[in-house]
């Protein structure tokens, strides 16, 4: 990403595969309708209050089916928008605005809702210390999108894969022998840049990670007096994570025991699409 931005080298690849996955050969709707070129728009509607999230990866997609096409908007990326606001016109080829308008749709509705959950759980810790992350629960190949929604939507990204950060879970911990050869392992392994993350569950396993050194801790499925305890104790020694059971009315609880993240799941694998609509598609 650059300046928060998708860079079409990042996702061209992606689209076109969506694409080839909904045109295996022609669209036999459109060809049937519409055979030969024709200039046309169509209206972009939002039909549920929300935050707009994909605007640029849903004018691409339609630009790699046709290179004149033309979206005319004025909102863009993180946009508050209410229910029958005209989000923008589309002008292009008619057989390429049918033929893109699912995939398109697709991206476009399923980031703005992940946009739109993040930013309502991100404006409950608002004045507290504690920030929102994400975690690598995402769709198969829909990552890069739906991390680049959740910023959109005003929360932090978590590490992007496996290669990007070393975080170590119970099934680490238990391949390892333990917290502290975990960490010793991933210190002596890792590049010196990396820092060490890991997973404990019990205010034990947090004084093994303090001891062993840990970079951050991830507090897994406390409640939140143990969580209030672990905070304490840690006392600025390692950077703090909350994970597990993060709900949107638990949050100002969680917030209140000074952790310094929160990572939720359910940003990226619960979260309901905004729904949208292409409508009143006209000839030029």
């Amino acid at each position: 990403m650059i300046n928060g931005a998708i860079m079409p080298i990042q996702m061209d690849d992606l689209l076109r595969q969506a694409l080839a996955e909904d045109i295996t050969s022609e669209d036999v709707s459109t060809a049937a309708v519409m055979p030969d070129f024709c200039a046309g728009s169509v209206e972009l509607i939002a039909k549920q209050d929300g935050v707009l999230a994909g605007l640029p990866v849903f004018a691409r997609v339609f630009t790699l089916l046709d290179d004149t096409f033309c979206l005319q908007t004025t909102y863009q990326d993180g946009d508050a928008v209410t229910k029958g606001t005209l989000i923008g016109t589309l002008f292009g080829d008619i057989r390429a605005l049918l033929s893109g308008e699912r995939t398109a749709l697709n991206y476009l509705q399923r980031m703005s809702g992940i946009a739109t959950l993040t930013r309502e759980m991100a404006d409950v810790l608002k004045g507290s210390h504690t920030r929102l992350l994400d975690t690598r629960k995402t769709t198969p190949n829909m990552r890069i999108f739906e991390k680049y929604a959740v910023r959109v939507g005003g929360g932090q990204n978590h590490r992007y894969n496996l290669s990007d950060g070393v975080l170590l879970k119970d099934n680490h911990i238990d391949a390892a022998g333990g917290v502290r050869q975990a960490v010793e392992k991933a210190r002596a392994y890792a590049p010196f840049v990396r820092k060490i993350e890991v997973e404990v569950e019990t205010l034990e396993m947090v004084e093994e990670a303090l001891q062993a050194g840990a970079d951050i801790i991830m507090l897994d499925n406390m409640d939140d007096v143990t969580m209030q305890k672990a905070v304490s104790r840690i006392a600025g020694r390692a950077l703090t994570e909350c994970s597990g059971n993060v709900t949107k009315e638990r949050l100002r609880a969680i917030a209140a025991t000074g952790v310094d993240f929160v990572s939720c799941g359910a940003l990226t694998h619960s979260a309901p699409i905004m729904d949208l609509s292409l409508k009143h598609l006209k000839r030029i």
